[in-house]
């Protein structure tokens, strides 16, 4: 048997998997309850796979909030994918780190502000962005994290597009 120990500063900054790895392995070895079998929680069924123009217009929506800006850019990030019909999980507490939000509940509301968003730029009630599940996940169809992940290149890349005209208009000289 070989062992290894990890600083909690090396685990928080894991990726996803690993972490969920971590966990899983302490869980069990505690003796704590087995994991149930991973099921799509009924949430997932409703979730929509969103275009980079319906993120788009989810951003347009929440743009004066800062906090749920950074969650649904968050959501780009890679999930760990699982089920049929498949769904990209992401931990609530990963959300909550990496966003520096203070605690879950700051989380959440963010991400119901994200589906209020998605409800009015679908006009359409009964559509959801994100759903949960029982065990601190955050769930997203891969489309929609395909999608945001795509939006944020294009916003950075049109970013640095500016400031390269930018240093170009500084450094041609006065006529």
């Amino acid at each position: 048997m070989t062992g290894i120990t990890l600083t909690a500063e090396q685990i928080r900054n894991a990726p996803a998997a690993v972490r969920q790895w971590i966990e899983q392995e302490v869980t069990n070895s505690l003796g704590l309850a087995p994991r149930a079998p991973v099921a799509i929680p009924p949430q997932a069924s409703h979730l929509v796979a969103c275009s980079v123009e319906d993120v788009a217009g989810v951003l347009e929506h929440i743009r004066g909030v800062l906090p749920a800006v950074n969650v649904l850019f968050e959501l780009g990030r890679p999930g760990i994918n699982f089920g049929q019909p498949a769904v990209m999980t992401f931990r609530l507490m990963d959300i909550l780190h990496h966003t520096r939000l203070h605690d879950v509940g700051e989380a959440i509301t963010c991400l119901e502000m994200i589906n209020q968003a998605l409800i009015e730029v679908k006009k359409d009630p009964s559509v959801r962005f994100c759903g949960f599940d029982n065990e601190g996940h955050c769930l997203i169809a891969p489309q929609t994290q395909a999608s945001i992940a795509t939006l944020w290149q294009t916003l950075m890349e049109r970013q640095q597009a500016a400031q390269a005209r930018e240093a170009v208009g500084r450094a041609a000289p006065a006529a």
